[in-house]
This record gives structure tokens, C-alpha cells and sequence, in this order.
């Protein structure tokens, strides 16, 4: 980690008792501050956290989604003085020996958010029917948002504090991730995508929100952005 910059890495997490440890044991091995926001989980994800020392844990009382808790946890971030904001799941689907390079481009000062990306050089298996799903979402926002991306829908992604500060998540549910390409646009951030390898298992695709029920949503959502603002 940079000893210039005050990196934070800010963990969305959901009934995540069985996976949590493994992504907080990955953070704290690279010394990055942590903020973890459980989203009112029904498990025993709470219980776990509690029993790593060093990190900022909020409690949601009530389930409103990995927007919401990200909105949440950057806030968080911010008020403790970050620099740098790295959001990062707390399913194990992420690595944190990846995120220096995630976070060099912010650092160098030539981007305002780093995007990792599944599809430049690192290989990362997933079921075709997402990668259909990704691909056409990667075309709605460049279409929509002028944004060219070759990924879309990644959560493990960095920005700076200034960025942090522009980008509005109003959205609690999985249409953030286009939102916050919206913002991107609306803001005129620089922006780049960092390779990176997200790590799949049949409980992260058991629980991914990879539908098409789920992407009409979000298509919805974003003409709406566009014709109402």
C-alpha cells in the first residue's frame, strides 16, 4: 500500500458468514483500512466481522441492497479521511493483492476512478449466459453514457476522495453499477479499467444478480435516466 495515500476498502455484505473471514483476511494482509457495511443479514455474518480487530463495522437495521450499502460505507470512508475508496465483496470474488494496481492510476494522478475489468488479458471463467448479460450491458452504456468500457457491472473498482465526493448513488439496489457509470459521464471523471480476475465458485454464482429479469431492470432504469435526468 502507498504509504502516501490512505486507501480504504469499503465491503458491501449480505449473509455472508460462510465467505466474509476470506475477504477480510485477504485486505488486512496488505494493511488496508476497512470499512465492512452489513446489510442487515439473517446469518451469523455480524458475529464474524466482530471478531477481527481494526475494523469499522455498520450495522444496517434494515435490507435495502449493495447500493445502499455502499452509499453507506463510502460516506464512512470519507468521514475517516480516505483517499482512496476501493469498493471490494465480501464473497471471496475479489483479490487484494490486485489492488495496487487498481489504485496506481489514482495515485499517479491521471484518473479519477479505476475500473477493474474481467475481459482485458486476465482470465476469468464465468457461465456464457453472463458474459452475454455483460456484454450488452457494456453497449447500453456506451450507447447512453458515452462511456466505453469493456466491462460492465464490476464491483471491485477504486476512486479518489474528490471523486467519492461527485459520484451519487441514489439507487439501493443492483442498478448502482450503471449509476455509477452515469456519474462518470455526468461528472466528466477520468476514468480507466485495470485487468483483474474475479474469482468464481458455485456459491458466488448461486448468489450473483446475473439475470435478465435483473438487467431489463436496470436497462429501464437507465432510459429513465436519460429522458428524465
Amino acid at each position: 500500500m502507498s504509504k502516501r495515500s490512505k486507501v480504504f476498502a469499503v465491503v458491501p455484505a449480505y449473509n455472508e458468514e460462510k465467505r466474509i473471514s476470506k475477504a477480510i483476511k485477504d485486505l488486512k494482509k496488505y494493511n488496508y483500512n476497512l470499512v465492512v457495511v452489513d446489510d442487515s443479514s439473517v446469518d451469523n455474518t455480524v458475529k464474524v466481522v466482530k471478531k477481527f480487530r481494526n475494523i469499522i463495522l455498520v450495522e444496517q437495521k434494515v435490507n435495502r441492497g449493495q447500493g445502499a450499502a455502499l452509499r453507506v460505507g463510502i460516506k464512512r470512508a470519507l468521514k475517516e479521511g480516505a483517499d482512496i475508496i476501493v469498493t471490494f465483496d465480501g464473497d471471496g470474488q475479489h483479490q487484494a493483492k490486485e489492488i495496487s494496481e487498481l489504485i496506481a492510476p489514482i495515485e499517479a494522478g491521471v484518473s479519477d476512478i479505476s475500473l477493474g475489468s474481467r475481459f482485458l488479458g486476465k482470465k476469468t471463467d464465468m457461465p456464457l449466459s453472463r458474459k452475454i448479460l455483460l456484454g450488452g450491458s457494456v453497449w447500453v452504456e456506451r450507447i447512453f453514457f458515452g462511456i466505453k468500457l469493456s466491462d460492465a457491472h464490476n464491483g471491485f473498482r477504486a476512486m479518489s476522495r474528490s471523486a467519492a465526493k461527485k459520484i451519487r448513488i441514489n439507487e439501493d439496489r443492483m442498478a448502482h453499477a450503471s449509476e455509477i457509470i452515469k456519474e462518470i459521464s455526468r461528472n466528466g471523471l477520468r476514468y480507466n479499467e485495470v485487468p483483474v480476475k474475479i474469482i468464481y465458485n458455485k456459491d458466488t454464482i448461486e448468489n450473483g444478480t446475473g439475470s435478465y429479469s435483473t438487467a431489463v431492470g436496470v436497462l429501464f432504469k437507465i432510459v429513465g435516466w436519460k429522458l428524465f435526468g
